[in-house]
């Protein structure tokens, strides 16, 4: 994974928040300064990929329960063989629902930095988190990976309800049709 291109996608995303503002900064930052930013083995932590699901008419969201984690969260993870962002976005979306989704833009929708706890030999690290908006075909059934207790579409005003966090709740808020200026 080429650190300029990384960079310069970074540099095309427009926050949505404060919140997600300083996220971009220590994104950068981090990237700038880290060799081997985006492998599991760098131990300060690294770049995931994560997949924002939605239906074409975005009044649905794809979410899992998260096997370890015990949450309903978005599809992601790692990246591997040094795949781009967005690569590893749509193949963790893959592995995680089943379905074949694409990519609404080649942008990033939504960043986040949150801490994964130590477990096992692995200590606990934080995940540089780049979403992209993906979309999965009307009527698109998904499969319940190894990785997951369960799989399935909620209503935008049904993930409040979830407590998903700050970030899934600023996912949804990007998600609805905005009022026109």
């Amino acid at each position: 994974m080429q650190q300029t291109s990384v960079l310069r996608l970074l540099a095309a995303h427009r926050p949505h928040d404060d919140t997600e503002r300083d996220f971009l900064a220590r994104i950068l930052r981090f990237v700038r300064e880290t060799p081997g930013f985006h492998r599991r083995d760098t131990a300060q932590g690294h770049l995931t990929a994560s997949a924002w699901i939605v239906d074409a008419e975005r009044r649905h969201a794809l979410l899992l329960h998260h096997g370890k984690l015990g949450r309903w969260l978005q599809p992601g993870g790692h990246i591997e063989d040094d795949a781009s962002l967005l690569d590893s976005a749509l193949r963790e979306a893959l592995e995680e629902t089943g379905l074949r989704c694409r990519p609404v833009d080649g942008g990033i929708f939504d960043i986040d930095i949150h801490p994964i706890p130590a477990r096992g030999p692995e200590p606990a690290h934080l995940h540089y988190d780049v979403r992209f908006l993906l979309e999965a075909d009307a009527g698109a059934r998904p499969e319940v990976s190894p990785e997951s207790n369960a799989v399935r579409w909620f209503a935008l005003e049904e993930i409040a309800a979830l407590e998903g966090g700050p970030s899934i709740g600023r996912m949804v808020e990007k998600t609805r049709p905005q009022p026109p200026a």
